[in-house]
């Protein structure tokens, strides 16, 4: 699997890469969780965004369905006590309905064959009122191709279903109905955009 391959060099390449981004993502994505949440993490990578999720909620359950990641995750949030990981598969979660206060599912959507299928399981496990937190590298550049980050990754074997640019991110959640849409970019080299949605009560 790409992400096996690839888990014990992630943090370094974006680091090195997209410092920046990396850094603020997390902070910036936990800005809209509130200390008695209860949260879910979808695709929680090495854990960079789960680091600062737990710091912030009363508990989080962070899910991949890379072991590699999932070993890197573990290492890095070994010392917090609120958080869980778990192996899950982002198109079918087993989870109860309405079970968390907040989902996150960060930088995934754009690799997904049915990215709508996994935005219905992430409104379906969240609590009436509750967010989905969606943070997705915007990584089309001005001449309309995807930047020099994403061309590495394509050529190491990671498999983009989607390329979206600021515009064309918010486009695609109107797209599927989401009108009410909050968004937080986080600028850098390659920037992230991060969608908030509230599920209605």
């Amino acid at each position: 699997m790409f992400w096996d391959k690839v888990s014990g060099l992630y943090d370094f390449f974006e680091n090195v890469y997209n410092g920046k981004v990396y850094k603020e993502l997390g902070l910036a994505t936990a800005s809209f969780v509130s200390e008695g949440d209860s949260v879910l993490e979808c695709a929680c990578g090495t854990g960079k965004i789960s680091y600062s999720l737990a710091q912030k909620c009363a508990s989080l359950i962070a899910t991949d369905f890379s072991d590699g990641m999932l070993k890197q995750a573990r290492k890095r949030c070994a010392k917090l006590q609120n958080v869980e990981f778990r192996s899950a598969d982002i198109m079918h979660l087993e989870f109860a309905d309405t079970s968390f206060d907040c989902v996150v599912a960060g930088n995934v959507i754009h690799l997904l064959d049915d990215p709508q299928g996994a935005l219905r399981e992430l409104e379906r496990v969240c609590k009436p009122g509750g967010k989905i937190i969606i943070p997705t590298y915007v990584n089309v550049a001005h001449n309309g191709k995807p930047n020099f980050g994403v061309r590495f990754l394509q050529k190491l074997g990671l498999d983009f279903k989607k390329h979206f640019s600021l515009d064309t991110y918010k486009q695609f959640f109107l797209s599927l109905g989401y009108e009410n849409v909050e968004y937080k970019l986080v600028e850098g080299k390659m920037p992230c955009a991060i969608a908030v949605m509230r599920k209605s009560a």
